[in-house]
């Protein structure tokens, strides 16, 4: 047995423009041990053929509020909570309530919406002065209007819980009683706003959510109606704000693309799928898993029954036995099928809004500053340390 400690994970994005090193080699097995930001130890399942079938297996439970289960932070109890059943039949039935909100019909209605709001965005941008930080001007502000208008959230609140959602999603970022504090503060803010529209229901869906739980009292109890508002709020704004920042920094580094862009607009939606096939801003932290029964796969080898294992979205689009040339940005890239959304029954349910904003940020800021570049050097961008996503979180653009 090798006594040498796991590589760490997440793997270090060093240069930053570059995909980590150790990605390159994952895929030389199944699946690899890594050590957490915890110092726990994961299994980590590498290839695309068993990370999309894992996602829908049943033989790993979501619930990882167990004892013996690893921790991604030592500070944080990330993504548990003992009164949520996070598998089927419960997690099923209750994300079907959600999923309405989300159909193509539903998200194509609010592309006019995102329309104006970007060029609102981009008017201000273009009033100011230069350099612009386009995570503040564009990235963050987009999503988190668009997220609010959906979810009823009034949108001058967004500093506030932004703050929260940032203690929330702390992995190593802030000490301990700290995040506890957000964490709270989080959980309070949403508790006064379900009863404030539930004194005063809006056409959103956080109304639409309460209406179940208070009219069907067996589909959705008080705190599932709470945690999924909080998941809703966290997932539908952080991850979409990263990958339009991070995605448009590495689009820029690569100017030739940017020019091929702007001489066919029809390779905007191709643009995306690459950028977010290459996941350039986070990890694969929030996919954690536990066995429940020994598992094989496609190499031979045996997941075992109690271990604690991440399914790699980033190895599985990286695998050459999938994608030709898998490290590099190819924006005509076809057969795109990517597993940033997951896959299976825990199919993210916002993938569809995230697309469509990429898409709208993408096209949008391109035509309307067509010399827009970096104003700075790629290499020197910082990432975000310690946190859940792993974004630039400064990137200084001019035109």
């Amino acid at each position: 047995m090798s006594t040498q400690t796991p590589p760490r994970y997440p793997f270090a994005w060093t240069p930053p423009m570059q995909v980590p090193e150790a990605l390159r080699h994952v895929h030389n097995s199944s699946a690899m041990e890594v050590t957490l930001p915890s110092g726990d130890v994961a299994t980590l399942v590498t290839r695309y053929k068993d990370v999309r079938a894992l996602f829908a297996d049943k033989r790993l439970s979501r619930n990882i509020a167990r004892p013996d289960c690893a921790r991604i932070s030592a500070d944080n109890d990330l993504f548990m909570d003992p009164e949520i059943d996070p598998d089927p039949p419960k997690h099923t039935q209750v994300r079907s309530l959600v999923t309405k909100a989300f159909t193509a019909r539903r998200i194509e209605a609010l592309r006019p919406y995102v329309q104006r709001v970007a060029d609102e965005l981009l008017d201000e941008m273009a009033a100011g002065p230069r350099p612009v930080e386009l995570n503040e001007a564009l990235a963050f502000p987009l999503p988190i209007m668009v997220i609010c208008k959906l979810l009823g959230v009034p949108a001058e609140d967004r500093d506030q819980f932004r703050e929260y959602v940032d203690g929330f999603l702390s992995v190593t970022k802030l000490p301990p009683e700290e995040v506890g504090q957000c964490r709270q503060n989080l959980w309070k803010y949403l508790g006064d706003l379900i009863d404030a529209k539930r004194e005063q229901p809006g056409d959103d869906l956080v109304s639409e959510l309460i209406r179940v739980r208070d009219e069907e009292d067996n589909r959705l109890n008080d705190h599932e109606l709470h945690f999924w508002c909080q998941g809703l709020l966290i997932a539908g704004y952080v991850t979409t704000a990263s990958q339009i920042g991070t995605g448009t920094a590495v689009l820029l580094h690569h100017p030739e693309l940017v020019r091929e862009i702007q001489a066919d607009w029809s390779l905007v939606p191709s643009t995306v799928e690459e950028l977010l096939r290459t996941q350039i801003m986070g990890s694969s932290v929030g996919t954690m898993r536990y066995a429940v029964e020994d598992i094989p796969l496609s190499d031979g080898s045996v997941i075992k029954k109690g271990t604690s294992v991440l399914l790699s979205e980033e190895g599985a689009n990286m695998d050459p036995e999938v994608f030709d040339k898998p490290f590099e940005l190819d924006i005509r890239r076809q057969e795109n099928h990517h597993m940033t959304f997951g896959a299976g029954i825990h199919y993210c349910v916002g993938a569809a809004l995230a697309r469509m904003e990429l898409q709208v940020a993408t096209e949008s800021l391109l035509r309307r500053f067509p010399d827009i570049r970096l104003a700075a050097p790629a290499e020197e961008l910082p990432r975000a340390l310690g946190g859940f996503m792993e974004g630039f979180t400064e990137i200084p653009v001019e035109w």
